[in-house]
């Protein structure tokens, strides 16, 4: 037994170890960060109880990092840790249901060689949710093998975290109290400590539910311009194929756990987790959600999964179909190595499309086919852009009395990162429009626009200054930022701060 128990614990280690070269491994030197992480990077110098689009604690995770160094391997290393930590909980689930060593391999690597890969490279709040998600049922799996009240609130808690760090974790909610009245755990609501759990969950996220209110609920805002510009392009058949594709080489072990929630005995009492799984794509798919916003739905059922076939494959002949059953993950992700991850240069993918265009890959939130994915546009130009915006910042002779202002959070939390100046760049944009300091007298202003808007900016703005200019560009045409363009305008005949105030005023009020 204790042999047993170490060989367990070693392969246990080997996946994790795994699991952390490869996403090491996966992004060329090439790429940057992603326009997101620079603005989530960023929060850590503004804590709060919340932001426009995300809860708080990814800002948290934000100024771990800051003390860290703010190293690009520590942006890094917590999504890769968060992606480990699923494997961690499948693994305890798997154990939890009495799976044997079999079982704890498969289940690891249908999520280990998945889509979690290409999530857990970048530093967004998505690689949390999906361990939040699993976390969640993981505590819910564990509450009906033992009914032990300890466990609601537990759950309570995960969940509360999980709300904590991104908002999708409701559509988890939504999904399973139809799923609860209709199993036998519908008895959980003549618990006592059922009720006590809400209380605790609520406790937690009040904070954040009280900061929503006094800033006039920016999520609702964040969501409705969302739904505007980017789920009105999401198409339900193809959010329905991105489910299929996310765990491919495990999707065996996914419709085998449906099944055995059907059929199976041992699994009877787990019947919540087939209506749960039903219950919630449909969710989705009425609100047109994004794809990934579902990915944390499958962990737990590659664990229902993988049990049931190592009991079925447990005896005779059966036996030596084991290894080829690990194999399918691993040998599905071989072809997509080269496509579903920044490995490859710009030059390579542009050479390359069909391949891409085939997944999808090349369609951006427009809804339009680019040159390349839209996340590995998202990660090139951000170095140029600031290395220029710093050189403006230098032509300056009063630097403290320069204003960088951008078009986008991406190209000012790029600045702020970047910077080997005193920069501290702002914008409308999203979280920046609360982080303007007005206590300072502008009097010249680098401003960063986005190639689309340029073209007017010189004419409109420079009447308000004594000298303006076109200073620089991005110049790499991989990019999306590619032709951003940067003005210096210098000593300005107006009150900057009242035409900030007077821009920041409307757009709340629009809000």
């Amino acid at each position: 037994m204790k042999n047993g128990y170490v060989i367990t614990r070693i392969v246990l280690l080997l996946f994790i170890i795994l699991k952390f070269i490869l996403q090491y491994s996966l992004i060329s030197s090439e790429y940057e960060l992603h326009r997101d992480e620079y603005l989530h990077l960023d929060q850590a110098h503004h804590l709060a109880w919340g932001f426009q689009s995300v809860p708080p604690f990814t800002s948290w995770v934000s100024y771990l990092i800051y003390l860290l160094g703010n190293s690009v391997f520590w942006v890094k290393f917590f999504p890769a840790l968060f992606g480990a930590l699923t494997i961690l909980v499948v693994w305890k689930a798997i154990e939890e249901l009495d799976g044997n060593l079999f079982a704890s391999i498969l289940g690891a690597s249908c999520v280990l060689f998945s889509a979690l890969l290409r999530i857990n490279t970048l530093y967004q709040p998505n690689s949390f949710d999906v361990l939040s998600w699993t976390l969640v049922y993981f505590i819910l799996l564990k509450y009906i093998k033992t009914e032990n009240s300890k466990w609601l609130l537990i759950g309570a808690v995960a969940f509360a975290i999980g709300f904590l760090n991104k908002y999708n974790i409701i559509f988890l909610a939504i999904g399973l109290i139809p799923s609860i009245l209709l199993s036998e755990q519908r008895k959980i609501f003549t618990k006592k400590e059922f009720y006590f759990s809400l209380l605790l969950g609520l406790f937690i996220v009040l904070p954040n539910l009280l900061w929503q209110f006094n800033n006039n609920f920016p999520v609702i805002h964040h969501l409705n311009a969302l739904s505007k510009s980017q789920l009105v392009n999401i198409n339900r058949i193809d959010f329905l194929k991105s489910q299929v594709l996310f765990f491919l080489g495990g999707l065996f072990v996914i419709i085998a756990a449906i099944y055995s929630l059907v059929f199976y005995i041992p699994f009877k009492k787990y019947k919540i987790f087939l209506w749960a799984i039903i219950f919630t794509l449909l969710v989705f798919l009425y609100f047109k959600a994004k794809d990934y916003y579902a990915i944390g739905l499958y962990p737990i059922y590659i664990a229902l999964g993988s049990v049931f076939l190592a009991e079925k494959l447990k005896d005779g002949w059966k036996r030596y179909l084991q290894p080829i059953l690990i194999a399918i993950p691993i040998l599905l992700f071989i072809p997509f190595y080269n496509i579903l991850f920044p490995n490859k240069s710009p030059e390579y993918i542009i050479n390359h499309q069909q391949a891409y265009q085939k997944l999808g890959l090349l369609r951006w939130e427009d809804g339009k086919d680019h040159d390349l994915p839209q996340d590995f546009a998202d990660m090139l130009g951000w170095k140029e852009l600031s290395q220029k915006v710093d050189s403006a910042f230098l032509s300056f002779s009063d630097k403290h009395s320069t204003l960088v202002l951008c078009d986008n959070y991406g190209q000012a939390g790029a600045i702020n990162f970047y910077t080997k100046q005193n920069i501290k760049a702002v914008t409308f944009n999203a979280d920046y429009i609360n982080w303007f300091d007005l206590s300072v007298k502008y009097k010249n202003v680098i401003r960063v626009k986005e190639k689309d808007n340029a073209a007017d900016e010189l004419q409109e703005t420079s009447p308000f200054f004594q000298t303006s200019k076109v200073f620089d560009s991005v110049k790499n045409q991989y990019a999306r930022e590619f032709g951003t363009t940067i003005f210096t305008f210098a000593d300005a005949k107006i009150d900057i701060r009242e035409r900030i105030k007077q821009e920041i005023d409307e757009i709340k009020n629009y809000r």
